[in-house]
């Protein structure tokens, strides 16, 4: 029986997989996150996704690497190409909701499936048009919300994504932090 492990501590992916009828367990470990410094913005997520896949296969028993199926993703916010992190405060927050305001930009989710024989790999873009936001309008959202775990400083699905942005092109689930059916998609021929 293979068991689907999900590397991950976000709750935004443990949900869309729950509501995708995913049976996983949760097991995290300490991967590296940096990324060559030459390496384009929109690659850094499949990179990042694959030191995490690793870091916790190899936490695994042999007998349990034989039978995972681990998933592990990373999800950036790109804009002028570059990458914007999470908020490192409230301060921060406010500039980078300043910066994506009236503007377009990229998110990138890069997704590993691994097993012991495979490496599967899923990158998805989504366009995020952003309307533009007023200073008020930031300090409430900031403020009610604390988007402080969240690339870009924010999350699609709460009251900036409502009254914020005008329109998306590609996937919304991918802004959420998992193109959640090209997942289930991928995990179809390994069950």
């Amino acid at each position: 029986m293979k068991n689907i492990i999900l590397a991950s501590q976000s709750p935004r992916r443990k949900q869309l997989l729950e509501q995708a009828e995913i049976t996983f367990t949760i097991k995290t470990a300490h991967a590296n996150e940096d990324f060559p410094e030459e390496m384009p913005a929109e690659d850094a997520p499949i990179f990042i996704a694959k030191n995490k896949a690793e870091a916790v296969f190899l936490t695994l028993e042999n007998e349990e690497q034989r039978d995972a199926i681990i998933i592990a993703a990373d999800t950036v916010v790109v804009l002028d190409s570059k990458i914007i992190g999470k908020p490192q405060d409230e301060q921060d927050a406010i500039a980078i909701l300043r910066r994506l305001s009236g503007r377009i930009h990229k998110v990138v989710t890069g997704v590993i499936i691994q097993t012991a024989d495979s490496t599967e790999q899923i990158q998805e873009t989504t366009e995020v048009h952003f309307l533009p936001i007023s200073d008020a309008q930031i300090d409430h959202y900031i403020r009610i919300y604390k988007p402080f775990d969240k690339a870009g400083a924010y999350a699609i699905q709460e009251w900036i994504g409502l009254i914020g942005i005008k329109k998306i092109d590609g996937d919304f689930y991918n802004v959420m932090g998992l193109p959640i059916s090209k997942v289930v998609a991928a995990l179809q021929q390994y069950l």
